[in-house]
């Protein structure tokens, strides 16, 4: 090792809050360990409007407390440029959760801020209704959501107007991102730390549960199988059906409380092959009418049902999307007018011609939540990955148990008119056409590989798709649709058949999005050839 870099060490250490993370670079440093001191000092871990997310560890490649504690600092002188003062801090149960969060308190109360802190380890949905409810100017969230175990993160909200930006209490977008990452970069020692924050009582989370149960309106019989994926759901949406008058949740043991290690599932994504079936075994045990999981943070949501045809099956993102934009579409007691639809571009088309059916105003916006959020009289977005807004009056973001309080009424309803939910997504496509989509995610070692395979198709675009032309060809970073520029490219082939390509913004992958409308009878055989097709030319 070079005098330079372990001077380097040496003085991350010196300003290192976390004396087990000191001494583990002390140690790694004594021991001249040099291969797991370069894993852990590869650049200051970046922020970005997803906040900061990666493994815990030491180093300013990790995270961990000198890190959050930088976060939190650059996000107080952010914030004290723009004249706000509040600011609600949430946490899931990952490891490192109950440290960073308090981390940060310390560190905003240092600065002078007034600091509420969530009670115990909660939902993300719950902390982005406490920034509303509270109106605190600025909400932080630890939680690494559905990613791996080994990970965790730091997710900031922000309530009101800022910096000319309709926020009320949804992530934030660019520029924030830019300058709070810069107030980050200016933090070169520790700060003051303070003490007195307000831990909150119960109040805030008994009204989220008030809200969010109101939304429900029939009280027919159902039995719901659920699953937490080992995360922070179970309490709150015990506590939300129970409210609601719903019959009492069957719950998957093994899963339900919360543990870090995630021991039954490989990756705690309801998306990912092989994390619900427990939930899908337990189904079949009780005759269930309905599987439900949340991730981790409970702010995703997905869904299963036994389909005549195979059985058991989760359904798929933009299935669960149409199912509920259809319903409010159908159910909503308040005028169309002045109410907005709305997905990201990655998201079955569907959604937009439910809207044109029914006369609600539609948008289309770059993936990520936070874009879908300052939607103006947003009555209900989704994007594929299993994110749904179905109350963003109350919770301005992605919110995995109102969700499921939702779909758990729409099965209830059917099921007492002697229907199913197949029975629904017919008649959905009958309405508004047959949509089938898929997504392609492939893990790569380097989140640079997939800015490679995109430059190598930026050169030499695909001719065709599944024996369809390609007539259409959209590069997301020079938009033409009045969208903010993405790294991505939007294809159509023939009349039938979109394929988005894209890197992760979140996790090393990349990811492909098919959409193929077309009768039912030949969908599925046309989607399977350009999956097969896609994955051949992206491998």
């Amino acid at each position: 090792m070079n005098q330079e870099f372990i001077a380097e060490v040496e003085a991350w250490i010196a300003q290192d809050p976390d004396p087990q993370t000191a001494a583990q670079l002390q140690s790694w440093l004594a021991n001249e360990d040099e291969v797991s001191l370069r894993q852990c000092f590869n650049g200051f871990l970046q922020f970005g409007t997803a906040g900061l997310r990666g493994p815990v560890g030491p180093g300013p490649s990790c995270m961990n407390r000198a890190v959050v504690h930088r976060a939190a600092a650059g996000i107080a002188a952010y914030m004290k440029a723009r004249g706000l003062t509040s600011v609600v801090i949430g946490r899931d149960a990952r490891y490192g959760s109950e440290d960073f969060a308090h981390e940060s308190a310390e560190v905003f109360t240092g600065a002078g801020m007034k600091v509420f802190l969530l009670p115990r380890p909660l939902p993300t949905p719950v902390l982005a209704f406490a920034v509303n409810n509270l109106r605190a100017d600025v909400g932080i969230m630890v939680t690494a959501s559905h990613n791996p175990p080994q990970d965790n993160g730091y997710k900031v909200y922000l309530g009101g107007t800022v910096d000319g930006v309709r926020y009320e209490g949804s992530q934030i977008v660019p520029p924030a991102d830019i300058e709070i990452a810069q107030e980050i970069a200016k933090i070169d020692r520790l700060q003051p730390k303070g003490e007195g924050w307000e831990v909150l009582d119960e109040s805030c989370f008994a009204e989220y549960v008030r809200v969010t149960s109101s939304i429900a309106r029939s009280h027919h019989p159902l039995k719901v199988v659920y699953t937490a994926l080992h995360g922070v759901g179970s309490e709150t949406i015990e506590a939300v059906f129970s409210a609601a008058h719903f019959s009492p949740i069957e719950f998957v043991v093994e899963q339900r409380d919360p543990d870090p290690a995630f021991p039954t599932v490989k990756f705690p994504n309801p998306e990912e092959p092989g994390a619900i079936d427990l939930s899908l075994e337990y189904a079949k045990r009780v005759d269930a009418d309905i599987v439900i999981a949340n991730d981790p943070d409970a702010d995703r949501c997905a869904a299963a049902i036994n389909d005549p045809v195979g059985g058991w099956r989760m359904l798929k993102g933009d299935e669960v999307g149409a199912i509920l934009g259809h319903y409010i579409a159908t159910t909503m007691k308040e005028s169309t007018e002045g109410r907005a639809f709305g997905n990201s571009i990655v998201s079955s088309s569907i959604l937009s011609k439910v809207a044109k059916y029914h006369g609600i105003e539609f948008h289309e916006v770059l993936t990520g939540f936070k874009w879908l959020a300052k939607i103006p009289n947003l009555r209900f977005g989704y994007e594929e990955a299993l994110g749904y807004a179905v109350d963003a009056t109350s919770v301005n973001d992605k919110d995995g148990i109102s969700a499921a309080l939702m779909i758990a009424q729409c099965a209830a309803e059917l099921k007492a008119q002697g229907r199913t939910m197949a029975d629904y997504l017919d008649e959905i496509a009958s309405l508004y056409g047959f949509h089938t989509t898929e997504q392609i995610s492939i893990r790569v070692a380097d989140i640079a590989q997939v800015d490679l395979v995109l430059s190598k198709l930026r050169a030499n675009p695909p001719a065709s798709i599944a024996g369809s032309a390609c007539t259409r060809i959209d590069d997301l970073m020079e938009p033409k649709d009045g969208l903010p520029p993405t790294n991505g490219l939007r294809y159509w082939f023939g009349e039938n058949i979109r394929v988005i390509i894209r890197p992760s913004g979140t996790e090393a992958k990349m990811k492909c999005y098919i959409e193929v409308c077309a009768e039912k009878s030949g969908a599925q055989a046309l989607l399977q050839s350009v999956s097969q097709d896609m994955r051949a030319l992206l491998n």
